[in-house]
């Protein structure tokens, strides 16, 4: 008993560990960005709330039979609105003494007098409390998976016209009071659909699962159910890469958890090394790491000093002498991403072939050397792509985000040095000669080969939010083995325009609880 306790203690810390993998890409919204979100929310319940239906309400009382038909909501004013986080997986939405200014036909028939006109009514007092539940659904979406909704209305009372409206004004409690019952009975209705439908249609609009470039894709979808604070709201992302020749493949985490402590901007988006490392291994594994140059490619500077090194080996191959030269670099292991507070570096392996190209003959090898180099890595965000730019200089990172910890006396950063080491896998003695082709290669690299990986990473990465929302005001911070951006959130389309380029034709059965409310059971027709 004792040892099956000792047991469980040990292997304790390893179940807790398996339970909760590490996000490789964590987003938090805070307050700021919650008020942001209000905003444009409450401009959405407005139009929803203006396009409620109530259905025809007809009957008779004694000898007066009476018809309303055409209800149309005309304005409405929420003064008083509230949107906040209620732990653990809850947005709670308030409006409080809202006013709704409504118009509908009436047709009124008593004894031989037939009157019709119109009727403006006002609700007021409007109470409307929801509190919409977050999760994951099965794809690996943030989904609104439950609403709970609760209003009614204080008052509400209406003018009449017309030529019977002082002799029928009494029939105004009964009209009113079943008026306000309907209406209170279709608010919740119209928000639930509102929120289960059509913002769960923009929600859809987060990649999960999708391809970056014809070589790889990215896996964002959630580990788990959102997190809720009491002023936050935590998205926990895979953020794995994969190969698209092997897109069931699976990459173990084993990074740093990136941490986010900071709420002072409306949003932060934190990648660890993991997120990076498996984008590498995933273009390596697709066999795209590799650059070759020839002939005219080859730059004359080098392709002179390149002729000069190996002038030995090449005079023997007469009448080939004059050959061109071919290069070709291929990276041999997957490279890896260090994240550290001074900057983010990569280090990458590879191996470089030089050869003549006789015009008739086979290439004819002139040596076939190891490369060892750091690239420095700057991370920048624009609106929604994140992209990497991959230098040969190191680019270090200084206090408050600024990009120059190694150079005080900028405020913008400076380039150094960084490690470039090349080596012969033959001997020792060919390392030594080719000590002199060090640098000129590193300025072939700088040159000619950075700008071609820089123009592949271009395009970015897509972050997985919402289409219609960008970050602006984008700065990006350095932890140890992670990175952070802080953002502000900016809505580059409205939620209605989103929802009408995506919402689907909506059919009788799919929402029931939309429908218009019977009519009253003595339905005495004009």
């Amino acid at each position: 008993m004792a040892a099956g306790s000792c047991l469980l203690l040990l292997l304790l810390p390893w179940l807790v560990t398996a339970s909760h993998s590490p996000p490789g890409c964590k987003i938090r919204i805070t307050s700021k960005g919650l008020d942001l979100v209000k905003q444009e929310g409450l401009h959405f319940v407005e139009q929803e709330l203006q396009n409620i239906t109530v259905s025809d309400l007809h009957g008779k009382q004694g000898q007066f039979h009476y018809n309303i038909s055409q209800v149309r909501v005309m304005d409405l004013q929420m003064a008083f609105s509230d949107l906040n986080f209620q732990p653990q997986q809850h947005l709670v939405f308030n409006i409080d003494n809202a006013s709704i200014s409504l118009r509908f036909r009436r047709q009124l028939l008593y004894w031989f007098f037939y009157d019709i006109g119109s009727i403006n009514a006002s609700a007021d007092g409007v109470q409307i409390h929801t509190v919409l539940k977050l999760a994951k659904d099965e794809a690996g979406r943030p989904k609104i998976s439950n609403i709970t909704c609760a209003a009614s209305i204080d008052r509400m009372h209406a003018d009449f016209s017309g030529t019977l409206g002082k002799i029928y004004e009494f029939l105004s409690t009964l009209i009113i009071t079943v008026m306000r019952y309907l209406l209170s009975q279709q608010i919740c209705p119209t928000l639930e659909h509102a929120s289960l439908v059509l913002l769960n249609s923009v929600l859809d609009t987060v990649p999960v699962r999708s391809y970056v470039d014809e070589h790889v894709g990215i896996d964002y979808s959630l580990l788990r159910d959102p997190s809720v604070s009491t002023d936050t709201l935590d998205l926990d992302f895979k953020g794995m890469f994969f190969p698209r020749v092997r897109e069931d493949q699976e990459l173990e985490n084993h990074a740093v958890e990136p941490v986010i402590k900071e709420t002072e901007r409306m949003v932060y988006v934190a990648f660890s090394e993991y997120f990076f490392d498996s984008a590498m291994q995933a273009y390596f594994q697709a066999g795209v790491l590799n650059i070759e140059l020839q002939g005219e490619k080859v730059p004359k500077d080098l392709q002179v000093l390149l002729r000069a090194t190996f002038f030995g080996t090449i005079f023997m191959l007469s009448p080939a002498v004059d050959a061109p030269l071919r290069l070709v670099l291929q990276v041999s292991a997957p490279p890896r991403c260090t994240i550290k507070p001074t900057g983010t570096s990569v280090s990458v392996s590879a191996f470089l072939n030089i050869s003549l190209v006789p015009p008739d003959g086979p290439p004819v090898q002139l040596s076939s050397m190891a490369m060892e180099t750091k690239l420095s890595a700057k991370v920048f965000l624009q609106k929604k792509a994140l992209r990497v730019q991959l230098d040969l200089r190191r680019y270090g990172q200084g206090p408050e985000g600024a990009w120059g910890g190694s150079c005080p006396h900028l405020t913008h950063g400076c380039f150094l040095p960084s490690r470039f080491r090349i080596y012969s896998k033959q001997s020792a003695l060919e390392s030594l000669a080719l000590f002199s082709l060090q640098a000129p290669l590193k300025t072939l690299l700088q040159l000619s080969i950075m700008p071609i990986i820089n123009e592949s990473t271009k395009k970015g990465v897509q972050i997985p939010l919402p289409e219609g929302m960008d970050f602006t005001r984008e700065v990006v911070t350095n932890h140890a083995g992670f990175l952070t951006v802080g953002a502000d959130l900016h809505f580059s389309k409205g939620l209605r325009e989103v929802i009408e380029k995506y919402r689907h034709v909506p059919t009788a059965a799919a929402y029931p609880s939309s429908r218009p409310a019977e009519p009253s059971p003595d339905p005495g027709s004009l």
